[in-house]
């Protein structure tokens, strides 16, 4: 036995090596009301983050869905990045006093300075919060920002090329009748190579029911290269364009009409554009179309929607469709000169009466507007109120 064993006394508790705790001055609670609160305390943190996460959440599809507008209206190929870098340059021009910077600027390099500034000027006006917000906020919340409106535009673009790949062989069907009909799942036999679509392709100053004209082109022969510097035949009316006055009937075609509808208004809404609109002055509730009554963009997608290429780029064999785009923007706004200006302007009126049709409610008389069922009530109504009174 042991030394210290030996030294204890029988009956004495031997003594512990640690000191023991200090008495606890706990009221005693029960098990189960300790867990009920600790569960209500973690369904409380738990419901703080779920709420952080809807809020970041509606945040998200917010941008994405007012991004939608950008492709649509603003610009249908410059970034967003780039009409704010534009409009970041202009601003320290303006407060930059030392001009000595010399640049070789070229009259192409004003104009896509110009047509971005033009679009940075579009996309403050579609989305008025957007220019105090983006100055505002920090960097990474404006990063994130710009990243969920280009993925809402870029999205809204692949819908619309979406729709009208599969509404336009049915357009053409119906109107051209072609034999065999344009086959609507299958794009590769669309383009050149498809009697109606090439018809619609043929570049304005070329007669597609010339066999040579239709093999030159097939052929991409000498002559013939189709590129954007020629107005194709689909944007004419009736498909055909007076070569002594090209402006005739230029951005007047029925399948334009219809793209637009189907994309700014309705599909079903482009079934029926044989004559003005149906007069009930939806102008005013429809914004997005009215922003982009000149449908500058539905004339490149359409023209996607007849070739045979199957997904969107920007160049298809020697036609460029952002050089087209660019010709197109600039016809509407950048015209040559005041006669230029009043056709303009007479061809979006042309476009606001077919899309939307012409509200007559300005013209009606006072004496028409007397004998409306409502303010002829009114006026009985009145009437009575005064025999009654008189009466009395």
């Amino acid at each position: 036995m042991s030394q210290v064993e030996g030294n204890s006394q029988p009956g004495t508790p031997s003594q512990p090596s640690q000191s023991a705790p200090a008495f606890s001055t706990a009221v005693a609670t029960s098990e189960s009301a300790r867990q009920r609160r600790k569960i209500a305390d973690l369904e409380e943190k738990l419901q703080v983050l779920e709420s952080g996460q809807a809020v970041k959440k509606r945040e998200i599809n917010f941008y994405m869905s007012q991004g939608r507008a950008i492709r649509r209206i603003v610009t249908l190929f410059d970034s967003i990045e780039d009409l704010i870098c534009e409009n970041d340059r202009r601003c320290d021009i303006d407060d930059n006093d030392d001009n000595d910077v010399t640049i070789d600027l070229t009259h192409q390099y004003f104009d896509s300075q110009d047509r971005l500034q033009t679009g940075y000027v579009v996309l403050s006006n579609v989305i008025p919060w957007f220019h105090a917000k983006a100055s505002d906020m920090e960097h990474d919340d404006y990063t994130h920002m710009l990243k969920k409106l280009r993925q809402g535009a870029d999205g809204a673009r692949g819908d619309d090329t979406s729709k009208l790949k599969s509404l336009v062989p049915d357009w053409v069907n119906r109107d051209l009748k072609p034999d065999p009909p344009v086959e609507p799942e299958d794009k590769f036999c669309r383009g050149f190579t498809n009697d109606a679509c090439g018809r619609l392709l043929c570049p304005s100053e070329l007669d597609w029911n010339n066999p040579i004209v239709r093999t030159g082109i097939r052929d991409r022969g000498d002559g013939y290269v189709v590129t954007e510097m020629s107005w194709p035949a689909f944007l004419y009316a009736g498909y055909t364009a007076d070569q002594n006055n090209l402006e005739e009937g230029l951005f007047k075609s029925k399948l334009l009409i219809q793209a637009f509808k189907a994309i700014f208004t309705s599909p079903s809404s482009a079934k029926e554009v044989a004559g003005d609109g149906d007069g009930a002055n939806i102008i005013e509730n429809n914004r997005r179309a009215k922003m982009d009554i000149s449908g500058k963009k539905v004339k490149t997608h359409l023209r996607f929607a007849l070739s045979s290429v199957t997904s969107w780029r920007s160049v298809d064999g020697d036609f460029d469709y952002t050089q087209f785009w660019h010709i197109i923007v600039d016809f509407f706004e950048r015209p040559p000169g005041r006669v230029a200006r009043r056709n303009v302007e007479r061809l979006l009126a042309w476009w606001t009466r077919k899309v939307f049709g012409a509200s007559q409610r300005a013209e009606l008389s006072d004496t028409a507007k007397a004998k409306m069922s409502v303010n002829a009530l009114a006026l009985q109504r009145a009437r009575l109120d005064d025999a009654q009174f008189d009466s009395e």
